[in-house]
Parts: structure tokens; sequence; C-alpha cells
């Protein structure tokens, strides 16, 4: 039996991305495992949201988990700010990890050259410290993950390492396993960076809330590459895009897909690809909103979920401070 651990940060709305990069491979291989998916609503701190929107977006992230497939039977789906030993956690790590690697992070890195360094909020910096607590209280094998998230896993790995050299084995080292296909679905607007709902203009963005109407909107305007053939290429990313994500919401593999389209040309293909995107999506949607309307239902899948995870986590906090001559 394997340990998994993920989550998604409630800010902003789920997209496309989201979904085909990371959350829906999470419903796969539940049984005979054990898997704890967690709202890192402490995440979202950094960037300072509104109260309400945060609040809303937890419950909205943990409506999208029930329904794209994640068992609360057999999955533990749980608030992050409800499970006080990851802040308590965050704390002793922060002393088995140099400035230095911090400040390489990709994340803190991007939005230091964007607006600076010495204007960076702390929590922005230590954002990685906080996700090694939240992966190493649950003593996982393996950390599903979109591509950009790998090396926070790495980290997290190296901070085990250092912990148990010096304290004896403590922690388990986690695996980051990504979806080989997928991983990284890209904007469709601009196929050189990836679709990301913290973008202020999400027009090259698909949300899972959107309407039929609108996805197939933004699917048709999507751009394309230099040519007219429907087949990956190097030199292709935004034809390469559109086909990752026809074959993945369809089942259909990209060299069936590239013969299909052979000759025909990208009018017709995107007109085919808003058709099964909507397809794909449409029941998606309609459990989310079954989910997020029953709020007693989703509450009682919350606490279950926090329950399970704090039996894990509690144990684990304690094992630490034993370790390390903190009197609790």
């Amino acid at each position: 039996m394997k340990r998994k651990l993920s989550g998604i940060k409630p800010t902003g709305e789920v997209t496309l991305g989201n979904y085909l990069g990371a959350m829906r491979g999470w419903a796969d291989g539940q049984e005979g495992n054990e898997n704890f998916y967690f709202l890192p609503n402490l995440h979202a701190l950094n960037i300072r949201p509104n109260p309400t929107e945060v609040r809303n977006n937890t419950y909205a992230a943990a409506a999208w988990l029930v329904a794209m497939g994640v068992d609360p039977k057999l999955s533990a789906i749980y608030i992050q700010s409800q499970i006080p030993a990851h802040t308590e956690l965050t704390w002793v790590l922060n002393n088995y990890v140099t400035m230095g690697e911090l400040s390489r992070m990709t994340q803190f890195k991007d939005k230091s050259q964007k607006g600076g360094a010495e204007g960076q909020v702390v929590g922005l910096f230590e954002y990685p410290v906080l996700m090694a607590a939240d992966i190493l209280l649950y003593d996982v094998d393996e950390v599903p993950v979109g591509e950009d998230q790998k090396q926070h896993v790495e980290l997290t790995r190296d901070i085990a390492t250092r912990f148990n050299n010096l304290y004896g084995d403590t922690f388990k080292v986690p695996v980051p396993t990504i979806q080989k296909e997928g991983a990284r679905i890209m904007d469709l607007l601009n196929p050189e960076k990836k679709m990301s709902k913290s973008d202020a203009d999400a027009s090259g963005c698909i949300m899972m809330t959107d309407s039929p109407d609108l996805m197939s909107q933004k699917i048709k305007r999507a751009v394309t590459d230099s040519g007219s053939s429907v087949a990956t290429a190097d030199d292709k990313p935004a034809i390469t895009n559109l086909l990752v994500i026809y074959s993945l919401v369809t089942g259909e593999s990209m060299a069936a897909l590239e013969q299909r389209y052979a000759g025909v040309g990208y009018g017709q293909f995107k007109a085919d690809l808003a058709e099964a995107v909507v397809e794909h999506l449409t029941p998606i949607q309609a459990r989310y909103q079954a989910t997020l309307e029953d709020q007693d239902g989703l509450r009682a899948i919350l606490e279950q979920g926090r329950a399970k995870a704090a039996a894990v986590a509690e144990p684990k906090l304690v094992e630490v401070y034993e370790k390390i001559g903190m009197i609790r």
C-alpha cells in the first residue's frame, strides 16, 4: 500500500490545466492506497486574498475534487489550516533549509525578477518550507504534482534527508510523480506559457466553470502554428498543446488524431476539439454544482478528512519534537 498526497491552492478558479495536468490523475489508483488531498489555504495568504473569496474558493476546490472522482471514502479531503501541525512543523523545518536554497526556488525568483526581491512578502519566500511540512507530516511515498511543482518536492526530499541524517529516521523521503502527458497544459493564446488561473487575462485559459459556449469560443480562438497540418512537432507548440488536450479528454492517441485530421485543416480540428472538451466537462460540472450546493454534505466530507489527516499528522509532530528536545 502506498500513501499519496497532493493539493490544489484555493486561489482563483480551477482551470482545465489544473484538471488535466494533475487533479484528474488523483482519482486514479485510490483503491488499495492511502490518499491525502488537501486545500492549502495557508499558501493562499501570500497574495493577501479577499477573505470571502478565499473561503469560497476553498469550498469550491473541495467540491471539484469530489466532482473529478476523488472518493471521500477512499481519500482524505481536508483544509490545511484546520491541522495546526502544518504550521508548527514549518517553524521547525525553517532551521533545516538555507536562505540560498529558498532564493533559488522558481516562484520566488520569477516574482523577484519582475518586482524586486525586497518587496516580496516573507510568506512567498518561505512557501516551499510550508509545502515541505505539508508533505513530511504524512510519511507519504508519492506526491503527484504538475511539472512546475517538482522543484518543491525535490527541496522537501533534501530537508527530510538532512533532518534524518541528524536525528535518525524520522521522515519518509517522498518521490514526485508527474503525469507523462498533460503535465503542463499551455495557454491557448500563448503556448509558450502554462495555462494559469493567476493570469490577469484569462482569455487563453479554460476555467472549469466556463459555459459550453465560452469554452468553445476560447478553443476556436486559440492560436495556431504556421502551416496547416495537425501534427505534433517542436516547432508547432500551439497545435501540439491542442492535440494533448484532445487526446486527454477523449482517450484517443495523438497518432490516431494526427491521422484523422491529416489534410483537414485547423478550423475543423478546433471545432471538433471544442465539442469534445464540452462533452467531457459537462458531467463533471454537474457533479461539482450538486456537491457545492450540498453544504452540509461538503462540510461532513471535510470534517471526515480533517480527522483522518490529524490522526497521522499529530503523532508525527510529537515524534519530531521528541527528536529535537522540544517540550510539548
